[in-house]
């Protein structure tokens, strides 16, 4: 048959029954039940006078919507076709007030719930036959270790909403503060800033990080790892690191990987690497030598740095000068044809080949952040700067549905997937919903590739053990 052929007698009709699309939504709904997610932020947001709808759930269904592609409040009316499996669910109108009566004190509240839930779902990642997910660096994991990568980065606006100025990026709108936990992909802290905010700004930087430490459970406090770009190269920043945040118990390891500006004095440093030839080779993935890549620790010839931290060490790495950074490249680069790239760390031990690796390591945040740009970052709803910090929070609580949905319900390639592959295979996939002997059954085409997944995953969310009891 030719092409030209196949929709001769084809008609499209609105006239389907009984047909669910975006199958996904009750895995994420069922996912924020069995968790204590949607009873925590119930209790968190519960008004002072009764309401006729519980502004949790209302929170709760409004990240499963972001989770299956919402980018603004009026798509929360894509739920609105799951009545017949998850009953009725808000209207755009009370997801907007629920939004609006979201402020300062209400976002502290959803905060601490959050992280009296993360202890229930680490808790359950750590009864997995793999255990606890650890970052892996070269192909070793950093058993123990709970990785934070902190990083900024501008959300664009059309319009002159509130907060919204012009950007280092010689953009125009806001430059929240974000930080990821790297075992888990989990999104920490979404802070809200002005446009014109500095991406270097200590108070900032500590104030954000101490929110994402503060989501962390307790155990998981004593070894950390906090990971910056260049925004990181502060003292009153790495010195608060280096305390433990004012710890003072022994128990308490924290340690940073940030990076460090190149000046006079490392290019003086850099200079006199290439002249004695002490560079050591850097690695891969795979722990193998890196081609083209070298490091070297060039603490002891940058003179006295007693004002930093105890154990403050600085290394360089050096690569092949790519041609789409000539532009921006120092004239000593472009003479030797390298690129030059420092960071610090308070790391006593290991290899300098490893912690350069590891602090290479920090670029996933990017990925991190495209894939929340993916799914509500990318833009702010409203004018009113509270509504955007509480849609903030929302796009928070959908990223944590999707990695906990990845890491306790799927396996294979759908548990590492990116959000725009998880909505193809598995999230926007229709299903006819059959009544019969006094049950509902969602039914997934068996013809589908990920149909024998996507009903795995369900029924691997309904055998999770509910929270206890406090």
């Amino acid at each position: 048959m030719h092409d030209t052929e196949w929709p001769d007698g084809l008609c499209v009709v609105p006239e389907g029954k009984n047909i669910v699309g975006h199958v996904g939504g009750p895995h994420l709904r069922l996912l924020a039940q069995r968790t204590g997610l949607t009873t925590a932020l119930s209790t968190a947001l519960k008004p002072t006078r009764p309401r006729s709808w519980d502004r949790g759930q209302i929170m709760a269904d409004l990240a499963c919507a972001i989770t299956l592609g919402a980018t603004n409040i009026r798509d929360i009316s894509l739920l609105d076709h799951h009545r017949p499996v998850i009953g009725p669910t808000a209207s755009i109108a009370t997801t907007w007030r629920m939004l609006d009566a979201t402020g300062p004190r209400r976002l502290a509240r959803i905060a601490r719930a959050r992280a009296a839930v993360r202890r229930h779902v680490w808790n359950l990642l750590d009864q997995r036959p793999d255990g606890f997910p650890q970052v892996r660096i070269d192909g070793a994991p950093l058993t123990g270790v709970t990785v934070i990568d902190s990083d900024a980065t501008i959300i664009e606006s059309a319009s002159a909403k509130q907060g919204a100025r012009g950007t280092f990026k010689g953009t125009y709108g806001h430059h929240p503060l974000t930080a990821y936990c790297a075992n888990t992909h989990e999104m920490l802290v979404a802070d809200l800033r002005e446009g014109s905010a500095a991406p270097n700004h200590p108070g900032d930087n500590i104030a954000v990080l101490h929110a994402a430490v503060d989501q962390v459970p307790g155990s998981y406090r004593r070894r950390v790892l906090l990971r910056l770009d260049g925004a990181g190269a502060s003292k009153d920043l790495l010195g608060w690191i280096a305390s433990a945040g004012g710890r003072t118990s022994p128990c308490y390891t924290w340690e940073y990987s940030a990076g460090w500006p190149v000046g006079e004095r490392e290019q003086a440093a850099i200079e006199a690497l290439d002249r004695l030839g002490l560079w050591e080779a850097a690695t891969g993935a795979d722990g193998q030598a890196r081609q083209g890549g070298f490091v070297a620790d060039i603490t002891g010839l940058l003179g006295d740095l007693h004002d930093w931290p105890e154990g403050h060490r600085v290394i360089v790495r050096t690569e092949p000068l790519h041609p789409r950074y000539e532009r921006g490249a120092t004239d000593y680069e472009k003479r030797t044809g390298q690129c030059y790239q420092a960071f610090s760390t308070n790391t006593a031990r290991g290899q300098t080949a490893f912690l350069d690796a590891r602090h290479r390591h920090h670029a996933t945040v990017e990925q991190r952040i495209r894939d929340s740009k993916a799914c509500g970052l990318g833009r702010l709803p409203s004018r009113h700067a509270h509504v955007n910090a509480a849609w903030l929070c929302a796009v928070a609580i959908a990223a944590d549905l999707r990695a906990w949905l990845q890491l306790l319900a799927l396996s294979g390639e759908l548990a590492a997937a990116a959000p725009k592959t998880m909505r193809l295979q598995l999230l926007h996939v229709a299903a006819r919903l059959v009544h019969g002997q006094r049950r509902r059954r969602l039914k997934v085409d068996a013809t589908w590739p990920w149909a024998a997944q996507i009903a795995a995953a369900f029924a691997a969310i309904r055998a999770l053990p509910p929270p206890a009891r406090t």
